[in-house]
């Protein structure tokens, strides 16, 4: 299995290291060329406008959009999230609209108010899995087939998935804690069996 990390910007090393520890071939991709022969995708956290501009400027964007719709399994994680989102209430630039979400940036505030909090996540089993929230994101309405993976105790949703596509507003890369990953990569297997 190749997952492929967006290496442009923001918190990339440290997903290509978490599925390094899980056996996974990792290539960072910064070309529409590193695109070829992946089973997925991973859009990192970072600085969503950066991202989003490099992403067009090196002419991935179209390429990103053109594999997801063709079944590319692709996570987004906090500003990758913000990019995968169809509408993003509060953005400058547009993004990719490869999931049926709408979500706010930067909605818990600035840096100093980031936050750690315990997640409780089916899919990943009874044990809680701890969100690392910077700067982060939330989904303010999902549509259509997306279905909501996780909320905050509030109800707030923090993570959803839509078909191949899987978000988190939070940042599993720095839990120290495989098992959001690991569900990844079990959505890809179960797409290549059926």
């Amino acid at each position: 299995m190749r997952i492929g990390v967006l290496a442009m910007q923001g918190a990339f090393a440290e997903h290509i290291a978490m599925l390094q520890h899980l056996g996974i071939e990792a290539p960072p991709v910064r070309l529409p060329s590193d695109l070829k022969c992946l089973d997925g995708l991973i859009i990192p956290g970072g600085e969503s406008t950066t991202i989003s501009y490099l992403m067009s400027s090196y002419n991935i964007a179209r390429e990103v959009k053109r594999l997801a719709k063709a079944g590319l399994l692709v996570m987004g994680t906090c500003a990758g999230m913000i990019i995968m989102a169809r509408e993003v209430t509060d953005l400058d630039v547009e993004p990719l609209g490869l999931m049926d979400i709408t979500v706010k940036r930067n909605a818990f505030g600035r840096q100093k108010e980031s936050f750690e909090t315990e997640l409780s996540i089916p899919a990943l089993g009874e044990d809680s899995f701890r969100g690392i929230f910077i700067r982060a994101p939330l989904i303010e309405k999902i549509n259509g087939k997306t279905e909501v993976i996780t909320r905050l105790a509030d109800g707030t949703i923090v993570a959803a998935r839509e078909d191949n596509l899987l978000a988190a507003a939070f940042h599993p890369e720095l839990a120290g804690d495989p098992r959001f990953h690991q569900y990844f990569l079990s959505i890809i297997d179960n797409h290549r069996k059926s």
